[in-house]
């Protein structure tokens, strides 16, 4: 046996790297360890040595660490709202720029000043701006929402300090440390509320739980507002032969799927854990602050958004079989089916997979295709009559997952629906998360009709689809900051407090807010917790 390699054991390595028990190379002013992985230096930062001194060995139990920043935390993963395929960008860097003159967030005073500022934010300001029909709504999230959080929920406060960090970013948009601050917030928010969701649903953290997705919500809508126009899906501008022909959309505009996950993933939460929310004053007060559903599925002319679905029985009828393609076929033109609760009334958000169909596969994608626009017509119909209660934001919450798919395989008419929803969306465009959104998204999706994508026909063909969302994306008030309050009814096509006094009316008839927990339990027996909620990004 050959004798062992004689070495120099040195014990001028950095702290950092002596607390992991890996070989530091000693490198100044930052070694390659600590470069390599973007954290602070004790060589080249002797300030970061209190935080070291002072955190948990790694064999401290997670538990004893008790409520710790994700600024000061060992790294967390980056996640993707995306998808649930995993993460799709990096893990954020929490170090301080070497040449910025300001206090290090990795040291202790550091992190405490800024825990304390993002709390104040919400408090102040943040919690204010969740709430668009209901002001006694305020108190829930400026109150009662923070002490749920300190009661136990880590992923609750670490997502109110990531909408807060959001949010400030959106006053100071060039404060680099609440760029980094609101992605660490939020990766590790979603790592908790993803390990909770793991362990299972009870009464202990059911409110939590919901309230932590509303978050989520909020925070995947908000990030896309700091996002520049984007021209790719997900590769940049560097699309290889290979991904352009298994994906011929690569290297265009790329639809805000996030926005879908993140509002559906609400409605699976609250439909999976509904037996220990229907009993909570907090998520019910939450629910009933919102706006009823009232869905009319007349098609047609008669109705706003009814041109979105001229040409749709041919469409669908190409989907045939031959054999199916012919008048004698009883299957060929399968009946609606009636859309109500059971009472009568209508319901708040009927989805195509409620619907129970006898035909045959093929037969069955063509019916919850049509029931798929069908209801998204329906909800784009009724946000126009009320967008300024936030209506529209009913949208990405409701549609079915049909119509998502039919997104995400970029069907003319799915996008030209997507288009007038996001234009739906300059009624509210003096709320911070939601500013300019209505003009780059839909100038996004337009983009695309215009491209080589759908052929040279097909801007011409759904032009007259698209034109009223591009005169309201483009509509300026005349104060030269776009527009955040009414719409004139010429331009925008209805008259919006008569529309709502209408509703109201109707409203009182059709039971007001109890329709939602009418759907809620309907929904609720429909799907079991397991299959209602989508998986959380890994």
């Amino acid at each position: 046996m050959p004798p062992r390699r004689s070495h120099k054991k040195s014990r001028a390595g950095c702290r950092r790297c002596k607390s992991r028990k890996i070989k530091c190379d000693e490198i100044h002013p930052r070694c390659g360890n600590c470069l390599k992985h973007g954290v602070d230096c004790d060589f080249e930062h002797p300030e970061v040595l209190t935080e070291l001194q002072t955190a948990p060995s790694p064999s401290t139990p997670a538990s004893s660490a008790g409520f710790r920043s994700p600024v000061v935390r060992a790294s967390v993963p980056a996640f993707s709202f995306a998808s649930a395929a995993g993460p799709s960008f990096a893990a954020p860097q929490l170090c301080r720029p070497p040449a910025t003159p300001t206090m290090s967030l990795t040291t202790p005073a550091g992190h405490r000043l800024l825990e304390l500022r993002l709390m104040h934010q919400y408090t102040a300001m943040t919690c204010k701006t969740f709430t668009f029909t209901a002001p006694v709504t305020e108190d829930i999230w400026k109150i009662t929402v923070p002490n749920l959080a300190f009661s136990g929920s880590q992923h609750l406060a670490d997502a109110i300090l990531a909408v807060a960090a959001l949010h400030l970013r959106s006053l100071t948009p060039n404060d680099k440390d609440l760029v980094r601050a609101s992605h660490a917030y939020m990766a590790a928010s979603l790592a908790e509320y993803s390990a909770t969701l793991t362990r299972g649903i009870d009464n202990t953290n059911a409110e939590a739980l919901f309230l932590t997705a509303a978050l989520i919500a909020f925070q995947s809508t908000a990030t896309r507002v700091f996002m520049k126009d984007e021209l790719s899906l997900g590769r940049g501008g560097n699309v290889d032969g290979e991904e352009r022909e298994r994906n011929p959309a690569a290297g265009c505009y790329a639809i805000p799927f996030s926005w879908f996950h993140s509002f559906q993933g609400v409605k699976a939460i609250t439909a999976a854990s509904w037996q220990y929310l229907r009993a909570s004053p907090v998520v019910t007060q939450v629910i009933n602050s919102q706006v009823v559903l009232q869905l009319d599925f007349t098609s047609g002319p008669e109705t706003f958004f009814g041109h979105l679905l001229d040409g749709l029985e041919e469409e669908l009828a190409a989907m045939r079989p031959a054999s199916h393609n012919n008048s004698n076929n009883p299957d060929s033109q399968p009946p609606t089916p009636s859309v109500n609760d059971g009472n009568g009334n209508p319901p708040l958000a009927p989805t195509p997979e409620a619907f129970n169909t006898t035909h045959n596969p093929n037969q069955d994608l063509i019916t919850s295709t049509r029931q798929a626009y069908q209801h998204a017509v329906a909800v784009l119909n009724w946000a126009h009559k009320i967008p300024h209660k936030g209506a529209p934001l009913a949208f990405p919450a409701t549609v079915s997952r049909r119509y998502i798919e039919l997104l995400e395989e970029r069907q003319p008419r799915a996008l030209a629906i997507l288009a007038c929803f996001f234009a739906l969306l300059k009624s509210m465009d003096g709320v911070w998360w939601l500013q300019g959104m209505a003009r780059r998204e839909v100038l996004g999706v337009v983009s695309l009709f215009n491209s080589d994508f759908f052929g040279p026909d097909a801007y011409a063909r759904w032009w007259p689809h698209l034109e009223w969302a591009m005169r309201i994306a483009l509509y300026e008030d005349g104060s030269g900051g776009g527009s955040g309050g009414v719409i004139p009814a010429e331009v925008w096509g209805a008259d919006w407090f008569a529309e709502e006094e209408a509703l109201a009316a109707e409203g009182v008839s059709h039971g007001g807010t109890d329709s939602y927990f009418r759907h809620i339990e309907m929904l609720s027996q429909m799907v079991s917790a397991v299959q209602s909620i989508p998986p959380v990004p890994e």
